[in-house]
């Protein structure tokens, strides 16, 4: 069985088991947290639900893995003949998310 969720304004197609970095939740590690459903199938594809514009009575519940920035991307401002160089630097956060249950 699968689903797809919507979180920070994406949207994700998970399994049971599956673990993921979404837009960070203001949730801790360990914490449980209930997802919106926009969408639920079973493996064949012969039963497929779809919300309006969510599922009503579906429910995807994950578990809190870690809290943590992604990598650093480097921006970089550069003029030509007039010696203007800047670099600034930005790390996303993000939430580590398993998914534990389909429902």
């Amino acid at each position: 069985m699968y689903a797809v969720i919507a979180t920070g304004g994406k949207q994700y197609v998970v399994k049971e088991g599956q673990t993921l970095n979404v837009e960070k939740l203001d949730k801790e590690a360990g914490s449980s947290v209930e997802l919106e459903v926009l969408m639920v199938a079973d493996e064949g594809g012969k039963e497929v639900k779809v919300g309006t514009p969510n599922v009503s009575g579906a429910k995807v519940t994950a578990k809190v893995v870690e809290q943590g920035r992604a990598k650093k991307v480097r921006i970089v401002k550069y003029k030509p003949k007039s010696r203007y160089t800047r670099v600034n630097g930005h790390r996303q956060p993000f939430t580590k998310i398993q998914i534990e249950k389909i429902a």
